[in-house]
């Protein structure tokens, strides 16, 4: 059972529309198949027709959640006791507070409930991710199966004993083949952007990225880089290479100087 209030950008849409917005799994068929089953209530009323929806509609939908969702594999790179290595595929969060959504954390903990793994003991909490990536981001995560492995990769991590790359195609052609980079960034919460200044001022965090150029595209002005985080803030990649004129393509987001 999914319980779901109807946002305003969605007044006077049909319900399949909205349903169809919500789950990225979920079919035509199987919308007009709960729909005749009467497996959908709008406002406390169970419907059999594709109705047209108001803001703040509460509607809940009886469909198993395999129906849903997109099935999503898990590609397990390494793993022994202690850690698990995987390729993050895009379009998932590592974590997501969306209980109704699935994520990386609730993924690896069905799997290893499935498979009867005993080696992870606290399934509730573990496997835990060491770092994030991005809903949109495809890549390599490691993650923790225990507190021990935790407190000693987070520590890493901090100290910089371990590296994170990110290879991206921006636009542009950088001047030299190797850069570190400087800046200042403020994630103003409320607005939900990120501000990039050369100079320090009040409420900004100081900011260090560096790049290697892999490879170059005269013809289309694009560029393939290898890019490592000295630091670790919010969009600190995208926001960094936007402000310096090396936008990464496909990222819609604006920048703010």
């Amino acid at each position: 059972m999914k319980e779901l209030v109807v946002d305003k950008i969605f007044e006077n849409k049909k319900l399949s529309i909205y349903l169809n917005h919500q789950f990225d799994g979920l079919s035509i068929n199987t919308i007009y198949k709960a729909l005749r089953k009467k497996d959908i209530i709008v406002n406390g009323v169970r419907i059999n027709t594709n109705i047209t929806l108001h803001a703040h509609d509460n509607v809940t939908i009886y469909i198993p959640d395999e129906l849903l969702y997109k099935k999503i594999d898990i590609e397990i790179i390494y793993e022994d006791d202690n850690i698990v290595v995987i390729n993050k595929p895009i379009g998932i969060e590592v974590i997501n507070t969306n209980h109704d959504e699935k994520s990386i954390t609730t993924l690896l903990r069905d799997y290893y409930i499935t498979n009867n793994q005993n080696s992870i003991l606290d399934l509730e909490n573990f496997p835990s991710p060491c770092h994030r990536l991005d809903r949109n981001t495809q890549g390599l995560l490691l993650l923790a199966k225990n507190p021990e492995a935790l407190s000693v990769l987070l520590d890493k991590f901090k100290s910089q004993q371990i590296e994170k790359h990110y290879s991206c195609m921006v636009y542009g052609i950088p001047k030299k083949d190797k850069y570190i980079l400087s800046a200042y960034l403020f994630k103003d919460t409320k607005k939900s952007l990120v501000y990039i200044s050369d100079t320090p001022k009040k409420g900004y965090a100081k900011i260090v990225t560096s790049y290697t150029v892999l490879s170059k595209n005269k013809a289309n002005n694009t560029s393939i880089l290898d890019v490592e985080l000295h630091t670790g803030k919010t969009h600190q990649i995208r926001a960094h290479l936007a402000h310096i004129g090396l936008p990464i393509i496909g990222d819609r987001k604006i920048w703010n100087k």
